[in-house]
């Protein structure tokens, strides 16, 4: 199939890439950097938003993997714009599911699909491929299987769940259609609220592991533990043995101490999201709130858990700390 790509930073260009060796599908990519376009070997590089819809065949599919918030706004209401009716803009980033319901009604007026695809995978999708949660319209969903098909990472080797013969096969190659629109990223952004609990969880395990050599402890009760093989063989038949878990290991191989992280460990929206939705919902989230609230903390004072934390999301994302200055932390504090 056709597709164009609006946004081709980490992920968005892996997804091209991945598009183009996992089914042949032949790829429109625009970024406002020229150098970002010319990198995506084996596409159609385009010059504008206009040159994207000019060089894509209807009905048109555009993929958007821009940063939440005002520039993917502007981008897909110029898309509204350009676009006719029958074509479809895919929404593939983090953004706040209330959003999308906002924006598919109003594409909707004009004829145009809007689907919003929460998109788990990371910097590592390429390889193994994006984990899809999909709202939208089911046939304009069916009618793109073939991009999601080849975007997702596939069976594999997992065995599957006894009980679920009859169940949508979509979700065993890794991808659902949640339900309509602004439900794939709501099935995403709870998706990220876990993940900051887990990595909360694993954090403070090997915090309280590495602190067990303190001499305040009595002497006979220390331990020199060396947490990165603990990481390491808890891989291995443990019940907690997990991708963050194979993450963790990775970091702590290449630094035991983790000391090229600061241990400021930043939020992307996902959580506060999340937790809005649980208030909204009268659902207790005891443990995401707390994982949320160690983040703003760590801003101002770190721990070796928040090194591991800041070390598991370069791993995954390639999220890089950004470094706040000592004036602005202050001002951020009152």
């Amino acid at each position: 199939m056709q597709i164009g790509i609006v946004g081709l930073g980490r992920m968005g260009a892996n997804i091209g890439r991945r598009l183009m060796q996992n089914g042949g599908h032949q790829v429109v990519g625009y970024d406002a950097f020229p150098a970002a376009v010319k990198g995506l070997e084996g596409a159609t590089g385009a010059t504008s938003l206009e040159d994207v819809v000019a060089k894509l065949e209807a009905p048109r599919t555009i993929w958007v993997m821009l940063p939440a918030g005002k520039i993917t706004e502007d981008t897909i209401a110029q898309l509204g714009k350009l676009l006719s009716k029958g074509d479809c803009v895919i929404d593939g980033g983090n953004t706040y599911f209330k959003d999308d319901i906002r924006r598919a009604h109003a594409l909707a007026e004009l004829g145009i699909d809007y689907l919003d695809v929460g998109t788990s995978g990371g910097v590592w999708g390429l390889e193994r491929g994006y984990c899809m949660m999909i709202g939208g319209d089911a046939a304009q969903v069916k009618r793109l299987d073939p991009i999601f098909k080849s975007l997702a990472p596939g069976e594999g080797t997992i065995p599957k769940t006894p009980g679920r013969e009859r169940a949508d096969p979509r979700v065993t190659e890794g991808y659902m259609h949640a339900g309509p629109a602004g439900s794939g990223h709501f099935v995403k952004m709870v998706h990220n609220g876990i993940e900051y609990g887990l990595m909360q969880a694993f954090a403070e395990g090997f915090d309280i592991m590495r602190g067990r050599n303190s001499d305040k402890l009595p002497q006979d009760e220390r331990f020199d533990i060396n947490v990165a093989d603990v990481a390491e063989v808890w891989r291995r038949g443990s019940v907690v043995s997990s991708w963050l878990l194979d993450l963790s290991a990775i970091a702590l191989a290449k630094s035991e101490t983790l000391n090229e992280f600061s241990g400021k460990v930043d939020d992307s929206g996902e959580g506060r999201w999340t937790i809005q939705a649980a208030v909204d919902e009268a659902v207790a989230a005891p443990v995401i709130t707390a994982a949320l609230y160690t983040r703003f903390r760590s801003r101002s004072d770190n721990t070796f858990g928040e090194k591991l934390l800041s070390a598991m999301r370069k791993e995954f994302g390639g999220h890089i700390e950004s470094v706040v200055p000592e004036h602005k932390a202050k001002d951020d504090d009152k």
